[in-house]
């Protein structure tokens, strides 16, 4: 993976996770410009996220006959495991913890929903949230990986166009005529495409550097700032976040030659999923904690919760991402449970 699209991964991870710092401490209302700005601009993390999505699904499946079954497959044992712990963690915090998750809910219907990736409504009254908040993206790209996995019983040429006609025909339908209700109309399903887009270019060799890199990273920092410019209840999000966030990672692909070397970026991007899962627990639980019971100030809670974050993302990813992902892989190939061919 391209160093440049992991540190953009790991920078999007960490920019909800201050966004969530706004939430967990001062639930959205502060005074200060910084303070602001995470709270309205933090979710375009996630935009990102989308992006490059699309972009690594659609490269690492290029002129691969890849079968349907295979793909999915491969999705969910690297997605589901470390996301199913987060939310049985998260259900179990709720039920038992006492006031550390105030805002949240759940119960048994809840859960299994959660744990399926079936967009619901939360317990606790605050919309369509599963049992672990930020598992919302997570139904996006669960829907985007069955609907790409449709695409792959074609042959890889027709791949884009296939998903690109699938996501705009049926995510209208899923939200008008199924109990999901306005869940699926959200504009940000677009992004995955915006990054399939964004891999087309990068596949035909329109984003190789060439000369310079600084440039590009000029129109990167310009599309980024573009972005801050807006804020997360924008109508018009697709607009000005989702095409700012494809031409973002696109510039910054310009620039790898910048990046290169720097291996210590590429695994802030390697454990960026973990981190974006364990965030909001470490949080609350820091918040609850150190912060109200034993009365810390708020840098004082926030260094340790930090501390942990990025311990236990080390842990996650290398124990459940990588060792039990790689596992469940493994299991799928020696049961002949789907075979991929590279043409």
């Amino acid at each position: 993976m391209l160093i440049s699209v992991q540190a953009l991964r790991a920078l999007a991870a960490w920019v909800v996770v201050f966004h969530h710092v706004m939430q967990v401490f001062f639930d959205f209302d502060t005074d200060t410009w910084l303070g602001h700005m995470l709270s309205t601009r933090g979710q375009m993390g996630v935009d990102i996220f989308f992006i490059i999505s699309g972009f690594v699904i659609y490269i690492t499946t290029r002129d691969r006959n890849i079968g349907s079954a295979r793909f999915l497959w491969n999705r969910v044992a690297r997605v589901a495991p470390a996301y199913w712990l987060c939310t049985l963690i998260t259900a179990l915090m709720i039920w038992l913890g006492h006031g550390l998750m105030p805002v949240y809910g759940v119960d048994w219907q809840s859960l299994l929903m959660s744990l399926a990736f079936i967009p619901h409504e939360n317990p606790g009254d605050f919309g369509y949230y599963p049992v672990l908040p930020v598992g919302w993206t997570l139904n996006f790209e669960m829907l985007f990986y069955s609907l790409f996995a449709l695409a792959c019983t074609l042959p890889s040429r027709f791949r884009a166009v296939t998903v690109t006609l699938l996501v705009v025909v049926v995510s209208p339908v899923l939200a008008l005529n199924t109990p999901l209700s306005s869940f699926y109309a959200n504009p940000v399903i677009y992004e995955f495409l915006l990054g399939i887009g964004v891999g087309i270019l990068y596949s035909r060799g329109w984003l190789n550097p060439t000369g310079r890199c600084w440039p590009a990273l000029l129109v990167a920092l310009g599309a980024f700032a573009f972005m801050l410019f807006f804020p997360d209840r924008h109508p018009w999000r697709l607009l000005v976040w989702g095409l700012p966030a494809a031409l973002l990672v696109a510039a910054l692909i310009c620039t790898e030659p910048l990046f290169k070397g720097h291996y210590w970026l590429k695994r802030l991007g390697d454990q960026s999923y973990s981190v974006y899962l364990i965030h909001i627990i470490i949080l609350w639980t820091g918040h609850r904690v150190l912060y109200e019971h034993y009365g810390w100030d708020l840098f004082a809670t926030l260094i340790p919760c930090m501390a942990l974050i990025v311990l236990l993302s080390w842990a996650s990813f290398e124990w459940i991402e990588t060792r039990l992902s790689h596992w469940l892989k493994q299991l799928a190939g020696a049961s002949g449970f789907s075979r991929s061919q590279t043409r």
